[in-house]
């Protein structure tokens, strides 16, 4: 008499097979999350690089601090980083570095993000690089 159904060496090579590739899928859209992040955080410093650059060419300095305040033509959604923490709080990604002040005046700055696929991001006056 045959019987119907599959054998407990069948379904364990089914299970393991199933698990790898959930495994390998997993892997891989978690670097692809990582690798958004990390394009959100390039296109925020450069946005606000650029209004850095445009404040400069019309003031002729760069401010000791910056936010939406000082540059409002930057969207709010530049001003938090992908975890959602505050330009320049503590824990923030992102990193303003005024330098060479004078009455809250600067010659120099650098933006900063940290990358979570690749080094630093990071962005400095024109005169500096």
């Amino acid at each position: 008499m045959k019987k119907n159904g599959f054998t407990i060496p069948e379904i364990s090579i089914v299970v393991v097979v199933a698990l790898l590739l959930f495994t390998l899928f997993f892997t891989q859209y978690q670097n692809f999350a990582a690798m958004h992040r990390d394009e959100a955080r390039k296109t925020a410093i450069n946005t606000i690089y650029y209004a850095l650059e445009n404040n400069f060419k019309e003031k002729g300095y760069y401010p000791e601090s910056i936010s939406i305040a000082n540059l409002p033509v930057v969207a709010e959604k530049f001003w938090t980083d992908p975890e959602g923490y505050d330009f320049n709080a503590p824990e923030s990604s992102y990193v303003y570095q005024p330098a060479n002040c004078h009455q809250a005046r600067c010659t120099e700055y650098t933006l900063r993000t940290r990358l979570e696929k690749e080094d630093d991001y990071i962005k400095t006056n024109p005169s500096v690089e």
